[in-house]
Parts: C-alpha cells; sequence; structure tokens
C-alpha cells in the first residue's frame, strides 16, 4: 500500500492560510487590471508593451521582494512601501480607466490583507 505523499518524513510544508490565498488573489488582480490598463488604454504600439511590460515589472519585484521567499531581503518597512507602490499603480490605473470604485475596493482589500500579512510576519 502506498504512502499518503501528505505525511512523507522528513518532508514539511508550510501550512496554506486564507490569508495566502487572498494575497495570491490580489496578485492575480493587480497583474490582470494592468494588463487590462496597458492593453486598453495606450495606443496601439504601446498597448502591446504595456500590456505585457507592466505586469511583468510587477511580477518581478513580487518575486525579488514580496514572495515567500525573496531574492533580496528588505527591512520589513521597505517591503511595505514596495507592496504599497504596487497597490497604489493598480488603484490610479483603475481610476484612469475611470471606475474609481473597483480601485478602491481593490485598495481596501489590497492595503488590509497587506497589513494583516506584516503585522504576522513581524510577530
Amino acid at each position: 500500500m502506498p504512502q499518503d505523499p501528505v505525511t512523507e518524513p522528513g518532508v514539511s510544508r508550510p501550512a496554506v492560510t486564507p490569508l495566502d490565498i487572498i494575497r495570491v488573489l490580489v496578485l492575480l488582480a493587480a497583474l490582470a487590471t494592468l494588463a487590462l490598463w496597458g492593453f486598453a488604454t495606450w495606443p496601439l504600439p504601446w498597448s502591446i508593451v504595456v500590456g505585457i511590460g507592466a505586469p511583468v515589472i510587477v511580477l518581478v519585484l513580487w518575486a525579488l521582494v514580496l514572495s515567500s521567499k525573496p531574492v533580496l531581503r528588505l527591512h520589513p518597512f521597505l517591503r511595505a512601501l514596495v507592496e504599497l507602490l504596487i497597490y497604489v499603480g493598480v488603484t490610479l490605473a483603475w481610476w484612469s480607466m475611470g471606475s474609481a470604485w473597483i480601485g478602491i475596493a481593490f485598495a481596501v482589500v489590497a492595503v488590509a490583507a497587506g497589513v494583516i500579512a506584516g503585522r504576522r510576519a513581524l510577530s
């Protein structure tokens, strides 16, 4: 009878919390928003560059600084600043597309998740 893969000896997997899922959804929403903003609001040659480039820049920043195993270990306040800059950019993208309420809703959810995760990381 094969062993259950969840209980392999010597393997420790971090528990996935609802907060982790919310943060992944916030990141996916940010990437989708920036792609939509780039493709919808810029003229044709730039729409391809911005529609692909903006989400890629955010994804690289997230991987370098904000991921669970970041490449660059920054002070927690600098991490929070990078995260807030990403959220501000996404919120401004929604505002520039004429959907201020969606931008505000995104900002509230993203900042709340970031604050809770930041407090958890500091404790």
